[in-house]
């Protein structure tokens, strides 16, 4: 059976591929999970449109009726809005199950990661990557994102990995699987809602195209995988670090003392940040945000105009217009 049952483009999307056109992906999670209403439907409407405002389409994914949907539209970006977490998360293991039964799911950095490789994609915007929990030690909560990015040829504009995280395990995660970790114009691995996390990247890239010229020369010689590209929020717009991890704390004392964990458990945890923090860190959630999706239109733009050859966008794996 062909794979064409389980995947469908918007127009914008489908016409923009086809003419090999600068394309940025983004999750759906971020919107049904890791925003409240309306926030979530006004970050992802504006995300979309600095994707454009820099020169490249926004292709929004997720589970639509048993379909990975690249492209959504209004009504698509409101629905998973004001659902919200009555919608699944959809990462790799949920895929087969969410497809089979004609179901909705919105998609993490791993199946978003899975569908814009599927769709010939290779620049992928979102917030912070998920990695190695805190105490993973012994309840073993390790994200699929990290061993997606081990896998999948997409390139992840991220501000980090998520300050609820064991940042320092996570990088050493990703050491071990040979996915390069780039700090944009930074030698520091930013903290999704600060700049700092004590930790360095593995290089330092100062421009798009530079980072264009890098995911080329992985790409080239056949190295699998995808790359992390490490953006902090700016200067002005991050939260105090001091409050964030206090704030942390006590979240995840209250997610253990309630029993939270798995998937609910990030959901859960940014949540009660930001209402520990009076909304400081759903404000700067939503900046990074932002921010991560100009840096990855630059980037796919970069991309186009050096490397836009049938060798690096070969047509869609599963759809032709």
């Amino acid at each position: 059976m062909s794979i064409r049952k389980y995947l469908q483009f918007s127009t914008e999307v489908a016409e923009a591929l086809a003419a090999q056109q600068p394309v940025v992906a983004m999750e759906s999670t971020i919107i049904a999970h890791g925003m409240p209403y309306p926030q979530n439907l006004e970050t992802a409407q504006r995300m979309e449109n600095a994707v454009r405002e820099f020169g490249a389409t926004p292709a929004t994914i997720a589970i639509l009726n048993g379909k990975i949907t690249v492209g959504l539209d209004a009504g698509d970006l409101e629905y998973l809005a004001k659902t919200g977490h009555k919608i699944p998360k959809a990462s790799r293991r949920d895929l087969p199950f969410l497809l089979s039964q004609g179901a909705d799911g919105a998609t993490t950095v791993a199946s978003t990661m899975i569908a814009a490789d599927l769709a010939g994609i290779r620049i992928f915007a979102t917030g912070g990557i998920g990695g190695v929990h805190r105490g993973a030690a012994q309840s073993m909560d390790i994200s699929a994102d990290l061993q997606e990015l081990a896998r999948t040829n997409v390139a992840v504009v991220c501000a980090g990995a998520k300050s609820i995280l064991d940042i320092g395990l996570t990088l050493e995660y990703l050491e071990t699987q040979g996915v390069p970790v780039l700090g944009y114009q930074t030698d520091e691995f930013p903290a999704f809602y600060t700049r700092s996390s004590g930790f360095g990247v593995d290089y330092r890239v100062d421009t798009p195209e530079i980072l264009a010229e890098m995911l080329q020369a992985k790409w080239a010689i056949g190295l699998q995988g995808g790359v992390v590209i490490a953006n902090p929020i700016p200067e002005q717009l991050e939260a105090d670090g001091l409050e964030i991890e206090r704030a942390t704390a006590q979240a995840l004392r209250e997610a253990d003392e309630q029993g939270i964990r798995g998937k609910a458990i990030t959901p859960f945890l940014l949540a009660r940040i930001a209402a520990l923090t009076a909304g400081k860190s759903l404000n700067a959630n939503i900046e990074l945000a932002l921010n991560n999706a100009r840096l990855a239109a630059e980037l796919a733009t970069s991309w186009g105009r050096k490397f836009s050859t049938p060798e690096n966008f070969p047509p869609l794996k599963i759809f032709h217009p």
